[in-house]
């Protein structure tokens, strides 16, 4: 998820009641909520970089308690009150396993279980960012700050809160859980069909960031990938979507494919789609792009991995965006 969905995740924990059981509980969840995004940092080595460690080793299940007790070291060094170092480690912890949660959620996905095993994990069943996380979340912040505004006012003890966090923090499991009935249906839906007489290879649903019923598909055949945008509210017709035919074998794409730049890129990609595109210069050469169908399609490509292979099959430029 967006940082402003963890920071937020943290204050409700926090208002929750672990205020009550660790002292200084809101500055560590707030760390802690935010501290495994710390990987941004690869992104000073270039995008592929940032793309081979996000979500990496700061996300993993080992890495939690080294990233709690730190969350909790930083808060001691900065605050300088006196703080229960272990009850705020284990505190801190929690914080940053609801962040692992949250981020499994995604399209995006999750490598939780390095070192052990480097698989993407992920549900596919809330966007990055979620206007309805979003919205409920903020309600719920600026809820008890106008309720205080009033108590003030009229001299009543103001409330802590507590209440609205909890709320919060249901709204996220019972949305989550909504969010994965409605995946499991969208995708059943789409292995229920057969496309251009072909059974479905592999299809994958990806949200929408505000509707709940619509969702991005992608139906592999053998011959072909459907990409289609569905609303589980209307009828499904399997030959509405568009298709794009795999490019034949040959040795351009073996070319590209040998560089590091797709090997590391292949990593990572879950539903790529191959395009070769002709080159006037240099002459006989090639353009090879691969795309991520998760993000966006050949018309509005995210996540592009590029290399341009002359007439005798090397390859000239290679590269990686997260645009066109």
């Amino acid at each position: 998820m967006d940082n402003l969905t963890h920071t937020l995740t943290g204050l409700m924990l926090s208002r929750a009641g672990f205020n009550r059981w660790c002292p200084r509980a809101t500055p560590l969840l707030l760390v802690a909520s935010n501290l495994p995004d710390i990987d941004i940092l690869f992104a000073l080595g270039g995008s592929l970089d940032y793309l081979d460690q996000h979500r990496g080793y700061t996300h993993s299940l080992t890495a939690a308690p080294l990233l709690g007790a730190a969350a909790a070291t930083l808060v001691r060094l900065f605050d300088r009150k006196a703080l229960p170092w272990m009850r705020a480690a284990i505190l801190a912890t929690a914080g940053i396993l609801c962040h692992l949660l949250l981020d499994w959620t995604n399209t995006y996905g999750i490598r939780m279980l390095l070192p052990f095993s480097g698989e993407w994990l992920r549900l596919d069943i809330t966007n990055v960012v979620d206007v309805w996380i979003w919205t409920v979340l903020a309600l719920c912040v600026a809820g008890p700050l106008l309720s205080r505004l009033v108590s003030s006012e009229i001299g009543a003890k103001p409330g802590t809160g507590r209440g609205a966090a909890i709320f919060a923090l249901a709204f996220l499991i019972g949305y989550n859980c909504g969010r994965y009935v409605a995946h499991e249906r969208a995708v059943n839906l789409l292995l229920s069909h057969s496309y251009s007489g072909a059974a479905p290879r592999r299809v994958g649903a990806f949200p929408h960031f505000a509707n709940p019923w619509a969702w991005t598909t992608v139906v592999e055949t053998p011959s072909a990938v459907i990409l289609q945008k569905i609303n589980l509210l209307l009828t499904y017709d399997p030959t509405g979507g568009e298709s794009f035919f795999y490019p034949p074998p040959s040795r351009t794409l073996e070319a590209a494919r040998s560089t590091r730049t797709f090997q590391r890129y292949l990593n990572f990609a879950q539903f790529p789609l191959w395009q070769v595109v002709p080159l006037d210069r240099p002459e006989g050469g090639a353009r090879v792009d691969v795309i991520d169908l998760r993000f966006g399609d050949p018309g509005h490509p995210r996540f592009v991995a590029t290399a341009v292979v002359n007439a005798a099959f090397r390859v000239d430029e290679e590269g990686f965006s997260f645009g066109k």
